[in-house]
């Protein structure tokens, strides 16, 4: 049991075992998730026999110790994590002028091995503790107060598939929007997932107003199965079936993230079919020019505007990500792959 993982009413749980006033449950929670405490002696409104009696049965704070990072030019900072049993998994921070987004992993490796992915491509490990997410968060929280920053927006689109750990993902999600700690807006939390049909429909029925964002990169079931093997399970037809059914009861719009391979999914006719996909729902769509990882290459700036210009004219929002640490191997699961063949 980690101790960020759980909530005030569970820490109170813990105390009463021990004889110990339920009060101090909040002052620990907040502590923890509000001022990102590092240390258990950091938090000087508890006696010291309670500080000490912590330490003896949690030994640290965070379940993760940082073991590599790496920043870019462009200040985009990427971070090897190690785990209590010395898994390693990333996050990576985006500064910009009006927020401080962080992207967070919530598995150890993946197991849906898009051909993309250089998580995909080192397997699955297992599922990250709900504790082990927010940490992730509260970690980089930490680095940002001592600039006077702080995190102002989450993406699940680290390591792992989020829906994949769907109990841990609600879990961290909660912690995070908790008011007596960070108190993050659901809305300014994403999940991205590529599209477990089932999860996307159970997380529609959850009271949280987080964004969702689906890993599409394609318009046909012959060709997103080519690169993506989970739509074998979840063909695209149902995969929008579900998503408009998420659509219907949140009310919330839906990013699509398309990452343009040179050759297979750039042309004008594949624009234009993304465009029928995706005509008359509530959405948007991401390009994205692929950080390749494997021989696939990413179209050039000529293609990339055009097929915007397609989704542009049927009426359908786009917009074109800015590169972000390619000087750094920013992409997903690329710094874990090297530090393990170290």
């Amino acid at each position: 049991m980690d101790l960020i993982g759980l909530f005030p009413e569970e820490i109170t749980t813990w105390l009463e075992t021990r004889q110990i006033a339920s009060f101090r449950a909040d002052q620990i929670f907040t502590w923890l998730h509000k001022h990102a405490a590092q240390s258990f002696q950091e938090m000087t409104n508890l006696p010291s026999s309670l500080m000490t009696e912590l330490e003896e049965t949690f030994q640290s704070p965070w379940p993760i110790e940082l073991v590599a990072s790496r920043k870019s030019a462009d200040g985009t900072e990427k971070y090897l994590f190690a785990l209590n049993d010395d898994a390693t998994i990333e996050a990576v921070l985006i500064p910009e002028e009006d927020r401080q987004t962080l992207c967070i992993s919530t598995q150890v490796g993946c197991a849906m091995a898009c051909s993309f992915c250089a998580t995909g491509q080192s397997g699955y490990v297992r599922n990250l503790w709900a504790s082990e997410i927010v940490a992730q968060v509260l970690w980089v929280e930490n680095r940002l107060r001592a600039k006077g920053q702080n995190v102002s927006n989450i993406v699940y689109m680290g390591m792992g598939e989020p829906l994949a750990n769907y109990d841990a993902l609600l879990r961290s999600v909660r912690l995070l929007n908790h008011e007596k700690g960070l108190n993050l807006g659901a809305r300014r939390l994403t999940i991205s997932t590529c599209g477990l049909a089932p999860q996307i429909k159970a997380l529609a029925e959850e009271d949280i107003q987080v964004n969702l964002a689906i890993s599409l990169h394609a318009t046909t079931d012959a060709e997103r199965s080519q690169v993506m093997p989970v739509n074998k399970r979840f063909p695209l037809q149902e995969l929008l079936e579900a998503c408009e059914y998420y659509t219907e009861k949140t009310g919330r719009r839906i990013s699509y993230e398309y990452a343009l391979i040179r050759g297979f999914n750039d042309t004008v006719d594949q624009a234009k079919r993304l465009k029928r996909l995706l005509k008359g729902r509530l959405c948007h769509v991401n390009l994205i020019p692929i950080n390749p990882v494997g021989p696939e290459k990413r179209p050039s700036a000529k293609v990339l505007t055009e097929f915007a210009q397609v989704l542009k004219a049927g009426g359908i929002p786009v917009s074109i990500r800015k590169e972000r640490g390619t000087d750094i191997e920013a992409a997903c699961g690329q710094l874990r792959q090297t530090h393990l063949q170290e």
